[in-house]
Protein backbone atom coordinates (compact mmCIF):
# COMPACT_ATOMS: atom_id res chain seq x y z
CA UNK A 1 0.00 0.00 0.00
CA UNK A 2 0.99 3.64 -0.40
CA UNK A 3 1.65 5.98 2.55
CA UNK A 4 2.42 9.71 2.42
CA UNK A 5 3.96 11.18 5.61
CA UNK A 6 4.72 14.77 6.59
CA UNK A 7 7.04 15.72 9.46
CA UNK A 8 8.50 19.21 9.75
CA UNK A 9 11.01 18.96 12.60
CA UNK A 10 13.85 16.79 13.92
CA UNK A 11 11.60 15.13 16.51
CA UNK A 12 9.02 14.34 13.85
CA UNK A 13 11.75 12.81 11.71
CA UNK A 14 12.76 10.55 14.62
CA UNK A 15 9.24 9.38 15.41
CA UNK A 16 8.37 9.12 11.73
CA UNK A 17 11.37 6.88 11.12
CA UNK A 18 10.28 4.46 13.84
CA UNK A 19 6.74 4.50 12.50
CA UNK A 20 8.12 3.61 9.05
CA UNK A 21 10.15 0.71 10.47
CA UNK A 22 7.07 -0.69 12.17
CA UNK A 23 4.96 -0.24 9.03
CA UNK A 24 7.44 -2.27 7.01
CA UNK A 25 6.98 -5.13 9.49
CA UNK A 26 3.23 -5.06 8.82
CA UNK A 27 3.35 -4.28 5.10
CA UNK A 28 6.33 -5.72 3.24
CA UNK A 29 5.27 -3.86 0.10
CA UNK A 30 4.79 -0.48 1.77
CA UNK A 31 5.55 2.41 -0.59
CA UNK A 32 6.25 5.44 1.61
CA UNK A 33 6.81 8.98 0.40
CA UNK A 34 7.63 11.66 2.95
CA UNK A 35 8.52 15.14 4.01
CA UNK A 36 10.95 14.66 6.87
CA UNK A 37 14.65 14.07 7.32
CA UNK A 38 17.59 11.72 7.10
CA UNK A 39 16.13 9.23 9.59
CA UNK A 40 12.87 8.76 7.69
CA UNK A 41 14.80 8.37 4.47
CA UNK A 42 17.14 5.81 6.05
CA UNK A 43 14.10 3.88 7.34
CA UNK A 44 12.95 3.33 3.76
CA UNK A 45 10.88 6.33 2.68
CA UNK A 46 11.40 8.42 -0.45
CA UNK A 47 12.27 11.91 0.83
CA UNK A 48 10.50 14.73 -1.01
CA UNK A 49 11.61 17.71 1.09
CA UNK A 50 13.87 17.97 4.13
CA UNK A 51 12.55 19.50 7.33
CA UNK A 52 15.50 21.91 7.37
CA UNK A 53 13.74 23.76 4.55
CA UNK A 54 10.56 24.02 6.59
CA UNK A 55 11.59 25.05 10.12
CA UNK A 56 10.45 28.58 10.92
CA UNK A 57 10.15 29.54 14.59
CA UNK A 58 8.00 32.25 16.19
CA UNK A 59 5.33 34.63 14.93
CA UNK A 60 7.68 37.13 13.31
CA UNK A 61 9.77 34.45 11.59
CA UNK A 62 6.66 32.82 10.12
CA UNK A 63 5.42 36.14 8.74
CA UNK A 64 8.79 36.85 7.17
CA UNK A 65 8.77 33.46 5.42
CA UNK A 66 5.08 33.33 4.52
CA UNK A 67 5.70 33.25 0.76
CA UNK A 68 7.97 30.20 1.11
CA UNK A 69 5.43 28.45 3.34
CA UNK A 70 2.62 29.01 0.83
CA UNK A 71 4.79 27.70 -2.02
CA UNK A 72 5.57 24.59 0.02
CA UNK A 73 1.88 24.01 0.69
CA UNK A 74 1.01 24.24 -2.99
CA UNK A 75 3.84 21.90 -3.96
CA UNK A 76 2.86 19.41 -1.26
CA UNK A 77 -0.76 19.23 -2.40
CA UNK A 78 0.31 18.63 -5.99
CA UNK A 79 2.73 15.90 -4.92
CA UNK A 80 0.07 14.12 -2.85
CA UNK A 81 -2.36 14.24 -5.77
CA UNK A 82 0.19 12.65 -8.08
CA UNK A 83 1.19 9.95 -5.54
CA UNK A 84 -2.40 9.04 -4.56
CA UNK A 85 -1.65 7.47 -1.15
CA UNK A 86 -3.95 4.99 0.59
CA UNK A 87 -3.50 7.08 3.73
CA UNK A 88 -1.96 10.43 4.58
CA UNK A 89 0.00 10.36 7.87
CA UNK A 90 0.68 13.76 9.41
CA UNK A 91 3.18 13.98 12.27
CA UNK A 92 2.76 17.01 14.56
CA UNK A 93 3.91 20.25 12.73
CA UNK A 94 0.42 21.78 13.03
CA UNK A 95 0.91 25.11 11.23
CA UNK A 96 1.52 23.22 8.01
CA UNK A 97 -0.20 19.88 8.55
CA UNK A 98 -3.58 21.23 9.67
CA UNK A 99 -3.81 23.14 6.40
CA UNK A 100 -3.14 19.90 4.59
CA UNK A 101 -5.82 17.98 6.53
CA UNK A 102 -8.59 20.32 5.42
CA UNK A 103 -7.56 20.09 1.79
CA UNK A 104 -6.98 16.31 1.95
CA UNK A 105 -10.46 15.70 3.36
CA UNK A 106 -11.97 17.67 0.49
CA UNK A 107 -10.00 15.53 -1.96
CA UNK A 108 -11.22 12.31 -0.37
CA UNK A 109 -7.93 11.14 1.16
CA UNK A 110 -7.91 9.23 4.45
CA UNK A 111 -6.06 11.20 7.13
CA UNK A 112 -4.26 9.87 10.22
CA UNK A 113 -2.64 12.36 12.59
CA UNK A 114 0.20 11.13 14.81
CA UNK A 115 1.26 13.33 17.74
CA UNK A 116 -1.43 15.88 18.43
CA UNK A 117 -0.90 19.62 18.09
CA UNK A 118 -0.79 21.19 21.56
CA UNK A 119 -4.26 22.69 21.24
CA UNK A 120 -4.76 22.29 24.97
CA UNK A 121 -2.10 24.99 25.36
CA UNK A 122 -3.20 27.44 22.68
CA UNK A 123 -5.31 27.75 19.52
CA UNK A 124 -7.97 25.51 21.01
CA UNK A 125 -10.35 26.75 18.32
CA UNK A 126 -8.55 24.43 15.90
CA UNK A 127 -10.12 21.34 17.46
CA UNK A 128 -13.53 21.70 15.81
CA UNK A 129 -12.02 21.59 12.33
CA UNK A 130 -9.52 18.89 13.34
CA UNK A 131 -12.37 16.64 14.42
CA UNK A 132 -14.05 17.18 11.05
CA UNK A 133 -10.98 16.57 8.89
CA UNK A 134 -8.91 13.92 10.72
CA UNK A 135 -10.09 10.32 10.45
CA UNK A 136 -7.91 9.00 13.28
CA UNK A 137 -5.93 10.94 15.89
CA UNK A 138 -3.10 9.22 17.80
CA UNK A 139 -1.88 11.09 20.90
CA UNK A 140 1.30 10.51 22.91
CA UNK A 141 0.62 12.46 26.11
CA UNK A 142 -1.63 10.71 28.64
CA UNK A 143 -3.80 13.70 29.52
CA UNK A 144 -4.67 14.36 25.87
CA UNK A 145 -7.09 11.42 25.56
CA UNK A 146 -9.27 12.74 28.39
CA UNK A 147 -8.95 16.31 27.10
CA UNK A 148 -10.39 15.40 23.70
CA UNK A 149 -13.08 13.11 25.10
CA UNK A 150 -14.29 15.26 27.97
CA UNK A 151 -14.13 18.62 26.26
CA UNK A 152 -14.78 17.75 22.60
CA UNK A 153 -16.52 14.36 22.65
CA UNK A 154 -13.80 13.02 20.34
CA UNK A 155 -12.42 9.51 20.82
CA UNK A 156 -8.70 9.58 20.11
CA UNK A 157 -6.13 6.83 20.62
CA UNK A 158 -3.41 7.08 23.28
CA UNK A 159 -0.48 5.04 21.99
CA UNK A 160 2.09 5.92 24.67
CA UNK A 161 5.14 8.09 24.14
CA UNK A 162 7.57 6.90 21.43
CA UNK A 163 10.59 8.33 23.24
CA UNK A 164 10.37 5.67 25.96
CA UNK A 165 11.07 2.93 23.44
CA UNK A 166 13.69 4.98 21.59
CA UNK A 167 15.71 5.61 24.74
CA UNK A 168 15.36 2.06 26.06
CA UNK A 169 16.62 0.69 22.74
CA UNK A 170 19.56 3.08 22.87
CA UNK A 171 20.47 1.98 26.38
CA UNK A 172 20.28 -1.68 25.35
CA UNK A 173 22.58 -0.99 22.41
CA UNK A 174 25.12 0.76 24.61
CA UNK A 175 24.94 -1.96 27.27
CA UNK A 176 25.44 -4.66 24.65
CA UNK A 177 28.63 -2.93 23.54
CA UNK A 178 29.87 -3.16 27.12
CA UNK A 179 29.69 0.57 27.68
CA UNK A 180 28.00 1.08 31.02
CA UNK A 181 25.80 4.15 30.66
CA UNK A 182 25.52 4.46 34.43
CA UNK A 183 29.26 4.89 34.98
CA UNK A 184 29.03 8.66 35.05
CA UNK A 185 32.21 9.11 37.09
CA UNK A 186 34.25 6.60 35.09
CA UNK A 187 36.56 8.79 33.03
CA UNK A 188 37.58 5.93 30.76
CA UNK A 189 33.97 5.15 29.89
CA UNK A 190 33.16 8.80 29.29
CA UNK A 191 36.20 9.11 27.08
CA UNK A 192 35.27 5.97 25.15
CA UNK A 193 31.65 7.00 24.63
CA UNK A 194 32.28 10.56 23.60
CA UNK A 195 35.78 10.85 22.20
CA UNK A 196 35.23 8.13 19.62
CA UNK A 197 31.90 9.69 18.75
CA UNK A 198 33.14 13.05 17.52
CA UNK A 199 33.43 15.02 20.74
CA UNK A 200 35.41 18.10 19.78
CA UNK A 201 36.50 21.42 21.09
CA UNK A 202 36.15 24.17 18.51
CA UNK A 203 39.84 23.73 17.78
CA UNK A 204 40.41 20.00 17.39
CA UNK A 205 39.02 16.57 18.32
CA UNK A 206 39.63 15.51 21.90
CA UNK A 207 41.88 12.47 21.70
CA UNK A 208 42.96 9.74 24.09
CA UNK A 209 45.84 12.03 24.97
CA UNK A 210 43.23 14.45 26.32
CA UNK A 211 41.05 12.19 28.49
CA UNK A 212 37.82 13.49 29.97
CA UNK A 213 38.50 13.24 33.68
CA UNK A 214 35.74 15.60 34.83
CA UNK A 215 32.03 14.85 35.22
CA UNK A 216 29.95 16.27 32.38
CA UNK A 217 27.34 19.01 32.20
CA UNK A 218 25.30 18.78 29.00
CA UNK A 219 24.11 21.89 27.16
CA UNK A 220 21.12 21.34 24.85
CA UNK A 221 20.33 24.77 23.36
CA UNK A 222 17.83 23.66 20.71
CA UNK A 223 17.83 22.97 16.99
CA UNK A 224 17.01 26.28 15.31
CA UNK A 225 19.47 29.14 14.87
CA UNK A 226 17.15 31.70 16.43
CA UNK A 227 16.73 29.78 19.68
CA UNK A 228 20.38 28.73 19.88
CA UNK A 229 21.53 32.34 19.56
CA UNK A 230 19.20 33.34 22.41
CA UNK A 231 20.04 30.58 24.86
CA UNK A 232 23.49 29.16 24.22
CA UNK A 233 25.41 32.33 25.18
CA UNK A 234 23.80 32.24 28.64
CA UNK A 235 24.54 28.53 29.02
CA UNK A 236 28.16 28.99 27.99
CA UNK A 237 28.70 31.79 30.47
CA UNK A 238 27.44 29.50 33.27
CA UNK A 239 30.36 27.16 32.57
CA UNK A 240 32.77 29.68 34.14
CA UNK A 241 31.32 28.94 37.58
CA UNK A 242 31.85 25.17 37.31
CA UNK A 243 35.52 24.62 36.56
CA UNK A 244 35.35 21.16 38.14
CA UNK A 245 32.99 20.01 35.36
CA UNK A 246 33.37 19.47 31.62
CA UNK A 247 30.65 21.34 29.71
CA UNK A 248 29.62 19.78 26.40
CA UNK A 249 27.28 21.33 23.82
CA UNK A 250 24.97 19.05 21.82
CA UNK A 251 25.08 20.41 18.28
CA UNK A 252 21.84 20.36 16.32
CA UNK A 253 21.59 18.35 13.12
CA UNK A 254 21.66 20.67 10.15
CA UNK A 255 23.65 23.47 11.80
CA UNK A 256 27.18 23.70 10.47
CA UNK A 257 30.35 23.82 12.57
CA UNK A 258 31.09 27.42 11.60
CA UNK A 259 27.89 28.57 13.30
CA UNK A 260 29.00 27.07 16.62
CA UNK A 261 32.61 28.16 16.13
CA UNK A 262 31.80 31.83 16.71
CA UNK A 263 29.78 31.07 19.83
CA UNK A 264 32.32 28.68 21.36
CA UNK A 265 35.45 30.69 20.56
CA UNK A 266 35.58 32.53 23.93
CA UNK A 267 35.15 29.25 25.84
CA UNK A 268 38.15 27.00 25.08
CA UNK A 269 37.22 24.57 27.86
CA UNK A 270 33.74 23.87 26.45
CA UNK A 271 33.50 20.94 24.04
CA UNK A 272 30.81 20.00 21.52
CA UNK A 273 29.38 16.80 20.13
CA UNK A 274 27.52 16.37 16.84
CA UNK A 275 24.89 13.71 16.30
CA UNK A 276 25.56 11.98 19.64
CA UNK A 277 23.17 13.70 22.06
CA UNK A 278 22.05 10.44 23.66
CA UNK A 279 25.65 9.41 24.35
CA UNK A 280 26.09 12.78 26.00
CA UNK A 281 22.95 12.47 28.14
CA UNK A 282 23.91 8.94 29.13
CA UNK A 283 27.01 10.34 30.80
CA UNK A 284 25.83 13.75 32.05
CA UNK A 285 25.65 14.69 35.73
CA UNK A 286 23.21 17.51 34.93
CA UNK A 287 21.98 19.54 31.96
CA UNK A 288 20.76 22.93 30.84
CA UNK A 289 18.04 22.20 28.30
CA UNK A 290 15.87 24.26 26.02
CA UNK A 291 12.13 23.67 26.26
CA UNK A 292 10.54 21.02 24.06
CA UNK A 293 11.13 17.34 23.46
CA UNK A 294 14.68 17.57 24.83
CA UNK A 295 13.34 18.16 28.35
CA UNK A 296 11.54 14.82 28.20
CA UNK A 297 14.54 13.00 26.72
CA UNK A 298 16.76 14.36 29.48
CA UNK A 299 14.30 13.20 32.14
CA UNK A 300 14.04 9.70 30.64
CA UNK A 301 17.82 9.44 30.92
CA UNK A 302 17.47 10.40 34.59
CA UNK A 303 19.58 13.54 34.21
CA UNK A 304 18.83 16.49 36.56
CA UNK A 305 17.96 19.48 34.38
CA UNK A 306 17.19 23.17 34.32
CA UNK A 307 14.76 24.14 31.55
CA UNK A 308 15.84 27.27 29.69
CA UNK A 309 13.65 29.33 27.36
CA UNK A 310 14.19 32.70 25.74
CA UNK A 311 12.69 33.97 22.49
CA UNK A 312 12.44 37.27 20.69
CA UNK A 313 10.64 39.78 22.92
CA UNK A 314 7.77 40.33 20.48
CA UNK A 315 7.15 36.59 19.95
CA UNK A 316 7.34 35.98 23.70
CA UNK A 317 4.87 38.75 24.55
CA UNK A 318 2.39 37.42 22.00
CA UNK A 319 2.82 33.83 23.21
CA UNK A 320 2.46 34.86 26.84
CA UNK A 321 -0.99 36.25 26.12
CA UNK A 322 -2.15 33.25 24.11
CA UNK A 323 -0.72 30.17 25.82
CA UNK A 324 -2.89 28.75 28.59
CA UNK A 325 -0.70 26.20 30.38
CA UNK A 326 1.01 26.40 33.75
CA UNK A 327 4.36 25.08 32.49
CA UNK A 328 6.43 25.04 29.30
CA UNK A 329 8.28 21.79 30.02
CA UNK A 330 6.69 18.51 28.96
CA UNK A 331 8.00 16.94 32.16
CA UNK A 332 6.04 19.37 34.32
CA UNK A 333 2.95 19.28 32.10
CA UNK A 334 2.68 15.49 32.22
CA UNK A 335 3.33 15.31 35.96
CA UNK A 336 1.09 18.35 36.57
CA UNK A 337 3.57 19.83 39.03
CA UNK A 338 6.92 21.62 39.06
CA UNK A 339 9.37 18.72 38.76
CA UNK A 340 12.10 20.62 36.91
CA UNK A 341 12.88 24.31 37.29
CA UNK A 342 11.89 26.54 34.38
CA UNK A 343 13.82 29.74 33.65
CA UNK A 344 11.72 31.64 31.15
CA UNK A 345 12.62 34.78 29.17
CA UNK A 346 13.91 37.44 31.63
CA UNK A 347 14.42 34.78 34.32
CA UNK A 348 16.98 33.06 32.10
CA UNK A 349 20.09 34.81 33.38
CA UNK A 350 23.59 33.55 34.09
CA UNK A 351 23.05 34.12 37.81
CA UNK A 352 19.77 32.19 37.97
CA UNK A 353 21.01 29.29 35.86
CA UNK A 354 24.20 29.06 37.93
CA UNK A 355 22.24 28.97 41.19
CA UNK A 356 19.85 26.29 39.95
CA UNK A 357 22.65 24.15 38.56
CA UNK A 358 24.53 24.33 41.86
CA UNK A 359 21.38 23.18 43.66
CA UNK A 360 20.85 20.24 41.30
CA UNK A 361 24.42 19.07 41.78
CA UNK A 362 24.72 19.59 45.54
CA UNK A 363 21.26 19.19 47.16
CA UNK A 364 20.95 15.45 47.86
CA UNK A 365 17.32 15.69 48.96
CA UNK A 366 16.37 17.50 45.78
CA UNK A 367 18.22 14.93 43.66
CA UNK A 368 16.43 12.03 45.37
CA UNK A 369 13.00 13.59 44.87
CA UNK A 370 13.80 14.31 41.23
CA UNK A 371 14.72 10.69 40.54
CA UNK A 372 11.46 9.53 42.14
CA UNK A 373 9.50 11.93 39.94
CA UNK A 374 11.41 10.77 36.87
CA UNK A 375 10.52 7.14 37.67
CA UNK A 376 6.84 8.07 37.99
CA UNK A 377 7.02 9.96 34.70
CA UNK A 378 8.44 6.97 32.86
CA UNK A 379 5.76 4.69 34.29
CA UNK A 380 3.02 7.02 33.05
CA UNK A 381 4.49 7.26 29.55
CA UNK A 382 5.09 3.50 29.30
CA UNK A 383 1.47 2.62 30.01
CA UNK A 384 0.55 2.62 26.32
CA UNK A 385 3.22 0.07 25.32
CA UNK A 386 5.36 0.45 22.18
CA UNK A 387 3.97 3.68 20.73
CA UNK A 388 5.49 3.29 17.26
CA UNK A 389 4.15 -0.24 16.86
CA UNK A 390 0.67 0.74 18.05
CA UNK A 391 0.58 3.77 15.77
CA UNK A 392 1.78 1.70 12.79
CA UNK A 393 -0.97 -0.86 13.37
CA UNK A 394 -3.59 1.90 13.32
CA UNK A 395 -2.13 3.48 10.18
CA UNK A 396 -1.99 0.11 8.40
CA UNK A 397 -5.58 -0.65 9.38
CA UNK A 398 -6.79 2.70 8.01
CA UNK A 399 -4.85 2.24 4.75
CA UNK A 400 -6.26 -1.26 4.26
CA UNK A 401 -9.87 -0.29 5.01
Amino acid sequence: MKYYMIAGEASGDLHGSNLIKELHKLDANANIRCWGGDLMQAAGATLVKHYKELAFMGFIEVLMNLRTILKNLAFCKKDIQQFKPDVLVLIDYPGFNLRITEWAKQQGFKVAFYISPQVWAWKESRVKKMKQTIDHMMVILPFEKNYYKNKWDWDVEYVGHPLVQVIEEFKEKVDSSEMNVNSIKDAAVINQLLTVNALTTHHSPLSVAQPLTKPIIALLPGSRKQEILKKLPVMLEVSKAFTQYQFVVAKAPGQDDAFYEALLQPYPNVAAVAGKTYYLLAQASAALVTSGTATLETALFGVPEVVCYKGSNISYQIAKRLIKVKYISLVNLIMDKLVVKELIQNELTVENATRELHSLLEDEERKAQLQKDYADLKAILSAGGNASAKAAHSVYTIAAA
